[in-house]
């Protein structure tokens, strides 16, 4: 666990009332990484159906244009997915911030915050011995960094349950499906510096 006077207050020791942003910041994570690829076929665009079933009048029937009609087996459907739909949910950055710093502190919490120098050559027994002596060998790992070297990514690609995301890139999701989390010592402070700008602009301004 990373020593408490290594971790800012105002990230790692945040006081989270409920959890109404948290959930806000998850979602909008999930519908912002969600594609728009599916499409379905509208009347107009199914093949076939050009000639009228029978005639308007006088068979006893309901009256029919095309065998393309939405409610016809075969038929177009009817309000379907047209594939330029819009999923993502906006949410302001200085909240998208406030949400990541109440996830670490709930990850601090738990005393699942750690601080490591991750000095490895680019092979996968470099980063395990590292993950093995923080007892954190089995468990799915957050780890964060300043730069993805090639080395840090030659060394975690084949490591299953570890994740590489520089410091900047910190989100909800991530951090609240991690059992745990390693930063880097320069990440932290690349961690607090983006954390913290808003605040300390905000903070200025009054």
């Amino acid at each position: 666990m990373a020593d408490s006077t290594k971790l800012n207050k105002e990230i790692f020791n945040v006081e989270v009332e409920n959890h109404e942003l948290l959930k806000l910041a998850y979602d909008a994570y999930l519908a912002n990484s969600r594609s728009s690829h599916a499409k379905t076929l509208k009347r107009g665009e199914v093949r076939g159906g050009g000639k009228k079933p029978w005639k308007q009048k006088g068979t006893g029937r309901a009256r029919f244009g095309s065998t393309r009609n939405p409610i016809w087996r075969h038929g177009g459907v009817a309000f379907g997915r047209t594939g330029e739909e819009n999923f993502t949910k906006k949410i302001a950055k200085s909240s998208k911030k406030l949400a990541v710093r109440e996830a670490l502190s709930l990850k601090n919490s738990e005393k699942a915050v750690f601080v490591s120098e991750l000095n490895v050559s680019g092979k996968t027994k470099d980063m395990l011995k590292i993950l093995t002596d923080l007892k954190l060998a089995d468990k799915a790992v957050l780890i964060v960094v300043s730069e993805k070297s090639d080395e840090l990514l030659r060394s975690t690609n084949n490591l299953e349950n570890v994740l590489l995301i520089r410091a900047t890139y910190l989100n909800v999701f991530d951090i609240l499906n991690a059992d745990a989390i390693v930063f880097e010592p320069k990440a932290l402070k690349d961690a607090e510096a983006w954390l913290l700008e808003t605040s300390k602009t905000e903070g200025k301004e009054k």
